[in-house]
């Protein structure tokens, strides 16, 4: 069984991803915790700044677990994948994680498992199809999930995925919020 933990992005001018999230994370892995960091879709400018903001909360919230990081390349992916018992997929260019992420062949079964953590972009591709807010297009995921996804959701946006796949559920998710789902 994997676990997915799924949070709606945040707002980059007021805070980082709060704690639920990191300890949703953290709630179900081994004491000591194998932390796969998966920075492909941040934006080059603010990379070593959202990489020790992760770091700082998985650190905040971990416990009396012992934390071990490694940091994802499209060289080392797989690899880092196996040794992992958290994969965590930041958030940023959604459209440029995929790109990465298409390059490797039934990620269903990479990610079995694990502890799948995701924010924004890196719930967006998890997803059958997915609604950008910032570029106002609809886009196809990887599938990984049964269901259609909308991060930074705020309610005067509807639901501009209802007609698509209308036999898949749409998961709404608010900046800050998190959503946990076991498959």
């Amino acid at each position: 069984m994997t676990k997915f933990i799924l949070h709606g992005g945040f707002d980059k001018n007021i805070e980082y991803i709060r704690d639920e999230f990191f300890q949703e994370a953290l709630k179900d892995a081994p004491v000591d915790v194998k932390i796969f960091l998966v920075f492909f879709a941040e934006l080059e400018e603010s990379m070593q700044l959202r990489i020790e903001q992760c770091k700082g909360q998985f650190k905040k919230n971990k416990g009396s677990k012992n934390l071990e990081f490694k940091m994802a390349t499209e060289e080392n992916f797989l690899e880092g994948c196996a040794w992992a018992d958290i994969i965590f997929l930041s958030g940023g260019r959604t459209v440029k994680l995929l790109e990465s992420l298409k390059k490797f062949k039934n990620l269903s079964q990479i990610f079995k498992g694990k502890i799948v953590a995701g924010d924004s972009a890196g719930v967006n591709v998890l997803g059958y199809s997915f609604y950008s807010r910032k570029i106002k297009e609809i886009n196809e995921g990887l599938g990984i999930l049964p269901f259609k996804i909308i991060v930074h959701y705020t309610e005067d946006m509807g639901n501009p995925l209802s007609e698509v796949e209308p036999n898949l559920d749409t998961v709404l998710l608010r900046e800050y919020e998190t959503k946990v789902f076991s498959y």
